[in-house]
C-alpha cells in the first residue's frame, strides 16, 4: 500500500513539474518567413487573394483530401483553412485542426518605391493553452512549419518571377 501510495505521489509531483516547466515557455507562439520577389505586389497578390490561387504555389494543393468549397474556404486535410481578411497589402486567413487548435495565418507584402521588388512575408501565430504537452508539442512548429513555408515561398518567387 505504502509503494501504490510512492506512486502515486510521483506522479503528481512529476506533474507539477513539468507543468511548471511547460508555464516557461510563451503562450503566443509565431513562425515567421520571409522571401524577396521580383514582381509588383498586384501581380502577387493575385495568387494569395483567394484559395484557388494556392493551387499553383502551395505544395499538396492538388491532393484529393483537399476540397475547396468557396475562393475563401478550404479543408486541407483535417483542417479547416478561411480567408478572412483581404487587403492590397495582406492577406488573412484562420486555420483550425480538428483538435479545435487554431491558427491565425497573415501574409503580407511589402514593396519597395519602384513597385518592383516586393517582399512577401508568411506567418503562423497560434495561442497556447497551459497544458505542459501542448508547450513542449510547440517547439517542433519552427522546424514543422519553417520549413514548409521557405519551400512554398520559393515556390511562389518562382511562379511570381516568371510572369
Amino acid at each position: 500500500m505504502r509503494f501504490i501510495r510512492f506512486i502515486g505521489v510521483s506522479v503528481v509531483i512529476l506533474f507539477a513539474l513539468v507543468t511548471a516547466l511547460g508555464l516557461l515557455f510563451p503562450s503566443l507562439v509565431l513562425v515567421s518567413r520571409a522571401v524577396d520577389i521580383t514582381a509588383p505586389k498586384d501581380s502577387i497578390l493575385l495568387l494569395i487573394k483567394d484559395i484557388n490561387g494556392w493551387k499553383k504555389w502551395v505544395e499538396g494543393m492538388n491532393d484529393p483530401s483537399v476540397v475547396i468549397s468557396t475562393p475563401t474556404k478550404a479543408l486541407l486535410g483535417k483542417t479547416d483553412v478561411t480567408i478572412t481578411k483581404v487587403s492590397d497589402s495582406s492577406v488573412t486567413s484562420v486555420w483550425v485542426g480538428r483538435n479545435g487548435n487554431q491558427q491565425s495565418c497573415n501574409i503580407n507584402l511589402f514593396g519597395d518605391s519602384t513597385r518592383i521588388q516586393t517582399v512577401v512575408q508568411w506567418e503562423f501565430q497560434q495561442q497556447l493553452k497551459w497544458y505542459p504537452w501542448e508547450r513542449f508539442a510547440s517547439m517542433m512548429n519552427d522546424k514543422i512549419l519553417g520549413t514548409m513555408m521557405e519551400k512554398n515561398l520559393n515556390n511562389l518567387k518562382v511562379l511570381a518571377e516568371k510572369k
